[in-house]
């Protein structure tokens, strides 16, 4: 590969005004003048009241998604992936010679007890290319065991290095998940301190969500839900210092949806405990929920994860003690509002999850700030709605139950319900 390979041209408009970066979520003033969401929110953030592009007074400082832009900017980037990795993948395909080259850099591994960037980086590629290569890998003899020890001997060290090793060695984990038959004494060993340098298994998958690529970050916390399995894995990974404020920094809404996914699966599968439950309530997930709940652009597998996690926590006091907390940053929306905004018209499960969750702070435990937000929310109008629609008998209950609540105010939500279909009322 030349010199000149390793140039790329970015089209200026992919570029922000601000940043001068690749755009990850383009938006557009009423300027028409698009920037990187994360950079103009800090603009706007800072007092700023004028376009930094035109410098033009903003009449309005909301902004759109540029949803077209956002799509060229993805295949841009897919189109950049594939050549650079088409120039590197001649040597390795799927041929059985490219099987053997990769069963020579395994035995080098297994002879040196180390790994080279190079090495690892190959047999990502071999993995990447097809399922029968990641079905090859993972039947070969003692080859997980080895990324394994390899994986719990590297978390010693922090160099850069050293990260880009762990990275691969993750994201080759990952690609064989799929492929592990009987993965739990591997999942065990995972879990268990390896290596006379004090390294272990989280402390490198930690390491890889601290200051991995955003690749090796998602592989890191799939790796992490997959071996999330029992009460004591659960325990271990949550209540290892540092993973749970990393994954929640992966849901942060400036991420990649795919990111934001990983990271939401991988803290529902470790917060079932409730001292895990505590704990996130006491990082400021909901907060952070509640934001991803508001956010136009969350997809609707990240609605139904935030939901999910966001019943999760509402089953210790904790958690509804901050979903009913009344203060609120300013311009945005309470958790419970939010809650009720994504009530209806995401899905079936999101809906069942949102409904779990009124009906826990609003009916079981009577939170009177979660029954005022949900009456300022119009909610009760949309209960009504919802009893109407072809819901599950268990959330027709629970609809049920939250009118009765209701039932004070019940005349003055229904005036305000603007419709000449017939309602029968529950009470």
């Amino acid at each position: 590969m030349g010199r000149d390979d390793l140039y790329i041209t970015v089209p200026s408009f992919f570029r922000c005004p601000i940043s001068l970066d690749v755009m990850k979520s383009p938006v557009s003033l009423c300027t028409g003048v698009t920037y990187d969401r994360a950079s103009i929110q800090r603009w706007l953030d800072d007092g700023n009241n004028t376009c930094p592009a035109t410098m033009q007074v903003l009449p309005s400082k909301d902004f759109v998604p540029n949803r077209t832009l956002h799509r060229l900017i993805q295949i841009w980037s897919d189109s950049v992936r594939s050549q650079r990795d088409g120039i590197e993948s001649d040597s390795i395909s799927n041929s059985a010679a490219a099987k053997d080259q990769v069963v020579e850099l395994i035995q080098q591994m297994d002879r040196h007890s180390s790994s080279s960037v190079d090495s690892l980086g190959k047999i990502v590629r071999f993995a990447e290319k097809s399922e029968e290569n990641r079905k090859f890998l993972a039947k070969s003899d003692g080859f997980l065991a080895l990324l394994v020890e390899a994986l719990g001997g590297g978390s010693a060290g922090d160099g850069g290095h050293n990260v880009r090793i762990l990275e691969q060695i993750v994201r080759i984990i990952h690609f064989l998940m799929g492929e592990i038959q009987e993965c739990e004494e591997l999942m065990r060993l995972m879990l268990k301190k390896t290596g006379a340098g004090g390294g272990d298994c989280l402390g490198s998958l930690l390491l890889v969500l601290q200051k991995g690529s955003a690749e090796s970050r998602f592989a890191s916390a799939r790796v992490l839900e997959s071996i999330a399995g029992s009460a004591e894995s659960k325990l271990l990974i949550a209540e290892r210092d540092g993973v749970l404020p990393e994954l929640l920094k992966l849901t942060s809404p400036e991420k990649d949806s795919s990111l934001i996914e990983a990271g939401l699966s991988c803290l529902i599968a470790v917060s079932v405990p409730k001292r895990v439950k505590v704990k996130l309530v006491q990082l400021g997930a909901v907060k952070s929920l509640s934001k991803l709940l508001s956010d136009s652009n969350s997809t609707t597998a990240t609605i139904e994860k935030v939901l999910k996690l966001l019943e999760t926590v509402s089953s210790v006091k904790e958690g509804r003690a901050k979903i009913c907390e009344a203060e609120k940053e300013e311009g945005g929306d309470c958790c419970v509002s939010a809650i009720v905004q994504r009530l209806l018209k995401v899905s079936s499960s999101a809906t069942e999850h949102a409904v779990t969750i009124l009906w826990s702070v609003c009916y079981l435990f009577k939170e009177r700030s979660a029954q005022e937000a949900v009456t300022k929310a119009n909610g009760l109008t949309k209960i009504l709605l919802l009893m109407q629609s072809n819901c599950s008998p268990c959330v027709r209950q629970m609809s049920s139950d939250l009118l009765k609540i209701f039932r004070v105010n019940s005349k003055s939500a229904i005036s305000c319900y603007d419709t000449k279909t017939t309602h029968i009322m529950p009470f």
